[in-house]
């Protein structure tokens, strides 16, 4: 019996919305990162790029449990020396929540091409309007 590869046209790809009102960050950042990876569809090949593009509305209204509101603190290093940047989730809820979701997802994909491509298929929008209504998405409950 020969082993079956997966090749392009086995990969029926979809867009899928998903709301982030009132959800929490890990779980909803783990369950998109599954979608973008194509770990629930029959043909899965994890050196293949099988999974499907996620469009998340309101990444303004998503919450997190516990003291992580003032205590999280997101880190970024500019390249200069004394370049480290650092800013809590309350501050970056309000100037840039997009990115919340963007890097909580990011740093749960593979760290490899594949996993820079799957990065690619990830729109993230603050509010309710999104500029992907000619892909037809289908709503994902989280």
């Amino acid at each position: 019996m020969k082993t079956f590869r997966p090749t392009e046209k086995d990969f029926k790809r979809q867009t899928y919305l998903v709301d982030a009102s009132g959800k929490t960050l890990g779980r909803l950042a783990t369950r998109i990162a599954s979608v973008l990876m194509g770990k629930g569809k029959v043909c899965f090949a994890q050196d293949q790029l099988s999974g499907d593009q996620v469009v998340v509305i309101n990444a303004a209204k998503v919450h997190v449990t516990g003291n992580k509101s003032s205590a999280k603190i997101y880190t970024h290093y500019t390249g200069y020396s004394a370049g480290l940047r650092t800013t809590t989730f309350e501050r970056l809820i309000v100037n840039k929540p997009e990115e919340i979701i963007t890097q909580a997802v990011k740093r749960m994909l593979p760290k490899t091409k594949i996993g820079r491509e799957m990065q690619r298929r990830l729109r993230v929008f603050a509010g309710a309007d999104h500029t992907h209504s000619a892909q037809k998405p289908v709503a994902l409950e989280i």
